[in-house]
């Protein structure tokens, strides 16, 4: 049995990725957030729900014990979450560690729609960036994961790019990126050590569709 523990698990991705993982008997999920209301339904024998923060460590050391995987799904003060929760996995020795950040954070997509994104989401770029380089000088076996802007269609449908290529399409749908993610908890020697972009084949443009 593989203990998998996901924090920010009532956020849209997470919950994509909940639903995939609960058809293998062989993952026991630990479903951590703030509020269990949007997660409740998910409870069964193989999946239990915590209530706690991130940021208090004393929660984060409790429910890291006895894991195998975490996968990280937040927003807010990411350089802070990303310190804590390193710290606190190299303390408790959980090693495999699965971080979305964002699109644009090496400045790594070219053209019109890096211009149009920095413009969108610019100012919120450096604290993802922090977050990923924490990440990246740690001991962790990590995978951090850039999604495109984010739309709700009912598809799987994607590709990925590695750090240091240049960002391809510009749209993904969390269904999809949920979906990456439950590949890599599966599969957990894949994409090990590194930073990947996950967009929707044929997306590209100056900017995404629904724009």
């Amino acid at each position: 049995m593989k203990n998998v523990l996901i924090l920010g698990a009532s956020g849209a991705i997470a919950q994509h990725t909940i639903e995939k993982l609960q058809e293998d008997d062989n993952i026991y999920l630990t479903l951590f957030a703030r509020s269990s209301n949007k997660i409740k339904p998910f409870e069964n024998s193989h999946t239990q729900i915590v209530e706690g923060d991130v940021l208090n460590k004393k929660d984060l050391d409790e429910v890291l014990k006895g894991q195998d995987i975490v996968y990280a799904n937040l927003s807010g003060p990411m350089e802070n979450l990303a310190k804590t929760i390193v710290e606190e996995m190299e303390e408790t020795h959980v090693n495999r560690l699965v971080f979305v950040t964002s699109l644009g954070i090496y400045n790594e997509i070219p053209g019109k729609f890096g211009e149009w994104n920095n413009r969108m989401i610019g100012s919120a770029l450096k604290t993802y960036r922090k977050a990923a380089d924490i990440i990246e000088a740690s001991n962790l076996d990590y995978t951090i994961v850039r999604p495109a802007w984010l739309q709700n269609e009912d598809e799987v449908d994607y590709e990925t790019t590695q750090k240091g290529e240049d960002f391809k399409g510009t749209e993904v749908s969390r269904k999809s990126v949920g979906a990456y993610i439950a590949d890599i908890i599966q599969h957990p020697e894949k994409d090990s050590k590194a930073s990947v972009g996950v967009n929707k084949p044929g997306t590209e443009g100056d900017k995404p569709s629904f724009y």
